[in-house]
């Protein structure tokens, strides 16, 4: 029986609510000496609010790329961005962006960190302050708001950076491989923090990552695209595993491997000719 199934999501199918909508988008880049490359060729893609949409890949297929156009950190050469209905125009001010990379400043501690991006939109700092502390608490960390970012864990620092960004109340959560610089533990826990946070206040998640058993434990689907240039989404993947879910228990669950035997048969020619490329561009 197939567990997972490739989808097409019509964009102008009757949904209560899409988050974000890429219609048609196309992305290039300027290259030295005059031309562009086309990092991503047309691509359309729905989430809709209150949906966990994982996006995996080769190295350099694009997915970061699709973050930063949903951000509105970069504008399509063709196409439109729209959230909520509404065409983008600058800024996402709908959405959080966890990059890979610690954001934290180093001179300041954990509750400052968190505090500040409530500090800067006009929060008098004493409530701030009071609602970081809060936010601190949720990521397991009450006990170390006074400590600087050189005397935390790389996972104390992850969680540190996710309640920065969720103290904001976003209704979009653009993540770029935030787990990735973690040893496998530690992302097993942060998974299952991001699960009981995300499951509290459900929002639309873009979710960037190179491990499918995390893309799978975490997502309602699974987007998968090619490699290179001009890539483009091959594969759309229901993800129908109940919730809530534990990171670590379900991968002992049957529907589990059917899922991820589907998807890796469909993602591992991507990988190889993504590898295939790289060596070729070696100097």
């Amino acid at each position: 029986m197939i567990i997972a199934r490739k989808t097409t999501r019509d964009l102008n199918e009757a949904e209560d609510v899409n988050a974000v909508e890429l219609s048609g988008i196309h992305i290039a880049f300027p290259l030295q000496g005059g031309g562009t490359y086309e990092a991503v060729g047309e691509t359309n893609l729905v989430v809709s609010d209150r949906e966990f949409v994982a996006i995996v890949g080769p190295t350099g297929c694009g997915k970061s790329t699709l973050l930063n156009a949903t951000a509105g950190l970069l504008k399509p050469a063709q196409g439109q961005v729209r959230t909520f209905a509404k065409p983008l125009s600058g800024l996402n001010k709908h959405a959080g962006y966890l990059f890979q990379q610690d954001s934290l400043m180093p001179w300041k501690t954990a509750i400052d960190n968190v505090a500040i991006g409530l500090e800067v939109a006009g929060t008098p700092r004493r409530d701030a302050l009071e609602q970081a502390r809060v936010w601190l608490g949720k990521v397991g960390l009450a006990a170390f708001a006074d400590r600087y970012p050189h005397m935390l864990s790389g996972g104390q620092r992850k969680r540190v950076g996710l309640a920065q960004v969720l103290i904001r109340h976003p209704k979009i959560l653009l993540m770029d491989e935030p787990f990735g610089p973690l040893d496998a533990q530690t992302r097993l826990i942060m998974g299952d923090l991001l699960l009981d946070l995300w499951s509290a206040d459900r929002k639309a998640v873009m979710f960037v990552t190179h491990d499918l058993d995390e893309a799978i434990g975490l997502a309602d689907r699974v987007i998968i695209m090619s490699a290179g240039p001009s890539s483009r989404i091959i594969g759309n993947y229901t993800i129908p595993l109940a919730r809530p879910r534990n990171m670590a228990d379900i991968k002992s669950e049957p529907q589990f491997h059917d899922v991820h035997r589907e998807i890796w048969n469909a993602l591992k020619e991507e990988v190889l000719k993504g590898y295939r490329q790289s060596e070729e561009v070696r100097p």
